[in-house]
């Protein structure tokens, strides 16, 4: 009873005392009585949380009740504690008390309280916790517009996850893959949410005091509109242009200078904000990089990009004001003209993001600071461009974003997670991710060392042998088995995607390391076979739990095969050509079905399909 027990986040204080409560039948659940109908749901993860111990306990509210019979008291007092959002949580001997502000930060004691019964589901030790958090505002974007978009059982279970670790904040990265009813083009084979799916999600979020952000790109990344002849017209560069990817032979951003820009974005707005009850929206608005290469060009040759850039910024915020919400907005565009920072409006939120290790959130968050612009920190779960993950780097990413948030600032935390180039990772390969964004943003400092592999096998995975949190860990970081780093994402993961005649163009893109060095891909290899060895061993009590077997499973086979595929390239491999193609379809078959299990169907053709000309190199 005197090991600190394993919390996902960690709280700010924990107080040992002396003594233990028996959980026994027949007690309550009693609940503060003028703030009875919003603690219910807190009542009942906590009723169903003691009854898997064995345990069953009534739920009323009220006061003036037996004390011999109140097993935990709820109660909401304004004042009550230091934190709008904080919580204390104490154990005696004889009972539990929770005394909070707001219902919300309730939900939260008791999300740790569930989390202490999970570790002693008999006899709880006697204990007082305080607690509260460092950022208030603290999310997750999930991209659903490369290319996967979840089924809404997915997305229910990850809103359950996401509640259980004290978030609060939940957006999905949209391009085309709302159900704009003016608009059907755009979505027909993408199998959007609907209307009817966001209001109720919205509806679940809000009962686990998750605030739904709507989130819509309206100025870059708008290629999923303007490659149809209805909406060319208001392109930048209707016909293609030049990026820091490459070139594109299709439109990418609207033209700020087009009238019929600006009524895109009230469309948009004017549709999709009715569904949600918050008054904010993020609309994009990153990676406008071929303004000025086209139709804007003469009046970005007048006033500069920065310009231009800001005053089409400016034109969409205050139709955001119209409508009563307050902008986010991705800040990569404006950071590139500090001069200009000074003159953005104070009721916007500027998203400062960053997804390697040593990204400049200090110099960044300065600059927004010093001129009084609210922003968040996101850093990402380094999930995207390579299958398995980044573990190394996302760690680090986070913790620079969270230390120098804090040291600037920062009102919110947003771990964010892309779906670059197919969305090829599963799922389950960015939790580890979730779960440190968000011990994170709760407390910085009880959490900076935090054991996620632990944490992760007992509140991702819940895995009592402990060993999917450690494995997912360490498959994240067999790119470390390698010195080839290539920027966001990992050498496997482009080996797979580039063609034969492509390696000299990968080669340019390597940071470090001897991408012709055979050792480096055996090396992998073999890191791959020993993390994966223990897999067999895990007791994951969930319901997908044959599922995340395939889905790591498959992560690994695909990693394996990437490891020979760049032995191929490199000319020297002995595995023939006709064993590759196999392996390939049996892949591309095993990644449609654990696509399917938690997404819908639209985005599949466009993400095999890079699958598939990896399999025909080899024909």
């Amino acid at each position: 009873m005197n090991a600190i027990p394993l919390l996902l986040p960690k709280p700010r204080y924990l107080i040992q005392d002396k003594g233990v409560l028996e959980l026994v039948n027949g007690r309550l659940i009693v609940l503060d009585g003028t703030n009875a109908p919003a603690l219910r749901l807190s009542a009942i993860l906590l009723q169903q949380a003691l009854a898997k111990a064995g345990v069953s306990w009534a739920i009323t509210a009220g006061a003036l009740l037996p004390p011999e019979r109140i097993g935990v008291t709820m109660d909401v007092t304004p004042g009550s504690v230091r934190h709008i959002q904080g919580y204390e949580l104490t154990i005696t001997p004889r009972a539990i008390h929770l005394v909070a502000q707001t219902p919300a930060a309730i939900f939260y004691a008791v999300s740790t309280l569930i989390q202490l019964l999970d570790q002693y589901p008999k006899t709880l030790p006697a204990m007082r916790i305080l607690d509260w958090p460092d950022f208030p505002n603290r999310g997750v974007m999930l991209d659903i517009s490369r290319d996967k978009v979840p089924t809404m059982e997915t997305l229910h279970g990850l809103v359950d996850m996401f509640a259980s670790w004290k978030i609060n904040q939940l957006q999905l990265y949209t391009e085309h893959t709302f159900a704009y009813q003016k608009h059907p083009l755009v979505w027909a084979d993408a199998s959007p949410l609907t209307g009817a799916d966001i209001l109720a999600l919205d509806a679940y979020c809000r009962e686990r005091f998750i605030e739904l952000v709507p989130n819509q790109n309206t100025f870059g990344h708008m290629r999923r509109w303007l490659v149809h002849d209805r909406y060319r017209h208001l392109a930048e560069c209707p016909q293609g242009c030049d990026t820091v990817w490459g070139h594109f032979d299709e439109p990418f951003s609207l033209c700020p200078g087009d009238p019929g820009s600006l009524q895109l974005v009230r469309d948009m707005l004017d549709e999709l904000l009715p569904h949600f009850q918050s008054r904010q929206v993020n609309v994009g608005c990153d990676e406008t990089v071929d303004v000025g290469q086209g139709r804007s060009r003469e009046a970005v040759a007048e006033k500069g990009a920065g310009r231009v850039y800001l005053d089409f910024l400016n034109q969409i915020r205050r139709e955001v004001r119209i409508r009563e919400r307050t902008m986010q907005f991705w800040g990569d565009i404006v950071i590139e003209h500090p001069d200009l920072v000074a003159e953005l409006p104070r009721d916007i939120i500027a998203l400062e993001w960053g997804y390697e290790a040593n990204h400049a959130f200090h110099e960044h968050g300065d600059v927004f600071a010093r001129s009084g612009i609210p922003f968040y920190v996101c850093p990402g779960t380094s999930s995207w461009n390579t299958v398995g993950g980044r573990t190394g780097n996302a760690i680090n990413n986070m913790r620079n974003a969270a230390e120098n948030g804090l040291n600037h600032g920062a009102t919110g935390f947003l771990t964010t997670d892309w779906g670059d180039n197919g969305h090829w990772q599963p799922l389950p390969v960015s939790y580890l991710g979730f779960a440190y964004g968000a011990a994170l943003s709760w407390h910085y400092e009880s959490n900076r060392d935090l054991d996620i592999a632990a944490a992760g096998s007992r509140y991702t995975f819940r895995d009592s042998a402990e060993v999917m949190g450690r494995l997912a860990y360490d498959l994240g970081n067999v790119y470390e088995a390698s010195d080839i780093r290539v920027p966001n994402g990992t050498v496997l993961f482009y080996v797979l995607q580039i063609r034969p005649n492509e390696m000299d163009k990968l080669r340019k893109d390597v940071l470090a390391g001897d991408l012709s060095d055979r050792e480096n891909y055996t090396r992998m290899r073999a890191r791959i076979d020993q993390v994966m060895a223990p897999l067999g061993e895990a007791q994951m009590k969930r319901p997908d739990a044959e599922l995340l077997y395939d889905e790591f499973t498959w992560t690994a086979d695909m990693l394996r095969h990437a490891c020979d595929r760049a032995l191929w390239l490199l000319d020297g491999a002995p595995t023939p050509e006709e064993n590759l193609a196999a392996q390939a379809q049996e892949l591309i078959d095993r990644f449609q079905t654990i696509w399917m299990a938690r997404n819908r169907s639209g985005g599949f053709r466009e993400s095999v399909a890079r699958m598939e000309a990896m399999r025909a190199d080899y024909l």
